[in-house]
């Protein structure tokens, strides 16, 4: 993945020579131009119009820095993500599938004169809510919205600052927070219902007799997220609810190991990163332990292909997820990314393309309405009734209007070491009784666990 290197080696980079990094990121192409040629190259600008589109940060009269469409105007568009902590492994074809679906995009034409940028302003948050805040800082002045902004803690340490400033911002991370928080365009179900769903799915089709099921968790909107869903699971199909929260860290995976080898559970709900997951699962294995987990979508990549762990989790693990594999999805919006991409990729490329569908609804919906400044692009984004996912996500999908826009299905999915993505998967999109007559009431599910 060239585009994955490029990024990764910009982001290093900016470690070795912070101050002429960020130059050469927010200035984009060096050389002469003076103030206004630099404003034009970052995204910055004052209010201003094109034809009948009013403008403000984030948009420039100005093309985008080399250009596809050198008479086109310029929105630039954020993307921060994780090169260098826990979901590295996720983050570099995320940042890499965004810039991608907007290249795209641009060759198309743009969107109503104006191209898009989501290549200037790409920052590394190493999966830290104090470093995504500071990077966000950097360059909240550049942007119109926040393309990418990835983990549910990460984007939680950036909301309120984010609602002040009206940023449209498109989570990697499936918490339940989202349904409150209305400037946040998610797809796919929340951490919370995905659970009920795998839970619901595992008794019938791996476990013989649930007795007790498991949550081993990250604290905090993700794993806490994912557990409460677990939790309500088990209580409607009567088995006993064990909670196991854990710090991220292989080193830090000795105790929920051994809650898992000594209690012995029917079902393990896994909420961590990949390589928690392998060490969990591996090193319990080891100790004899042979119940099923199942993982949500954050917790695989394919390098755990490569792992000791993979033939336990071979034997033991399915993923849950909210949509197809990257090799067997169907529909001209898996066609297009496997175009762009080739025809083996992962779900990094997922996550950055899918969301980007609304994205593009709520611009061109705010150029329409003739409001292309942050609250044009609010209001238009909170006025959609649905978005065209070009088939990658379920009929429903994109209501934002609704102030819930995911779906209740998900997909669920077991490790092949001959996919390129590393899992294949083994149902269409399913949902549970339990999940469909779920009411989330006033407040996210991991504040309720």
């Amino acid at each position: 993945m060239r585009r994955s290197m490029r990024i990764i080696a910009m982001v290093v980079m900016c470690v070795l020579i912070t101050a002429g990094c960020r130059g050469a990121d927010e200035g984009g192409a060096s050389g002469g131009g003076g103030d206004e040629a630099a404003s034009a190259a970052t995204g910055a600008s004052e209010a201003g119009s094109m034809g009948d589109v009013t403008f403000a940060e984030g948009v420039t009269e100005e093309p985008c820095p080399d250009a596809v469409n050198p008479d086109n105007g310029c929105i630039y568009l954020g993307v921060i993500s994780d090169f260098t902590g826990t979901f590295a492994g996720l983050g570099a074809p995320i940042a890499e599938a965004v810039e991608g679906f907007w290249t795209r995009v641009n060759e198309d034409g743009g969107i109503g004169g104006f191209d898009v940028d989501a290549s200037t302003n790409v920052r590394d948050n190493g999966y830290n809510p104090e470093t995504h805040n500071e990077v966000y800082q950097e360059i909240k002045p550049e942007i119109l919205a926040l393309a990418m902004s990835l983990g549910s803690p990460t984007t939680a340490a950036i909301y309120d600052d984010l609602e002040a400033n009206s940023i449209v911002t498109v989570p990697a991370g499936w918490t339940s927070n989202y349904v409150f928080q209305d400037l946040v365009l998610e797809y796919g179900t929340s951490y919370c219902v995905e659970s009920m769903n795998a839970v619901s799915w595992a008794t019938e089709n791996v476990v013989d007799d649930l007795q007790t099921v498991m949550a081993v968790h990250y604290p905090g909107d993700y794993g806490a997220d994912a557990a409460y869903g677990a939790q309500v699971a088990a209580e409607e199909l009567g088995a006993e609810f064990v909670d196991v929260e854990t710090e991220p860290g292989q080193d830090n995976q000795a105790g929920a190991i051994d809650a898992i080898v000594s209690q012995e559970p029917d079902l393990v709900v896994v909420t961590t990163g990949p390589t928690d997951v392998a060490t969990i699962i591996g090193q319990a294995a080891a100790q004899g332990f042979e119940g099923q987990y199942v993982g949500t979508s954050p917790t695989w990549n394919p390098g755990l292909k490569d792992t000791p762990a993979f033939d336990a989790m071979t034997a033991q693990y399915h993923q849950s997820r909210p949509g197809e594999t990257y090799e067997e999805g169907e529909g001209a919006g898996y066609d297009a990314v496997r175009e762009a991409f080739g025809e083996e990729g992962d779900d990094g490329i997922l996550t950055g393309w899918i969301p980007q569908y609304a994205v593009k609804a709520a611009i061109e919906a705010a150029i329409d309405n003739g409001d292309l400044t942050r609250e044009g692009l609010l209001e238009a984004a909170t006025s959609l009734e649905s978005v065209d996912y070009e088939g990658m996500m379920p009929e429903g999908s994109g209501n934002f209007a609704a102030g819930e826009a995911f779906p209740r299905e998900i997909v669920m999915a077991q490790p092949d070491a001959e996919a390129s993505s590393g899992v294949t998967a083994v149902t269409d999109f399913v949902s549970s009784d339990i999940a469909e007559g779920f009411e989330l009431g006033d407040e996210p599910c991991w504040q309720q666990l």
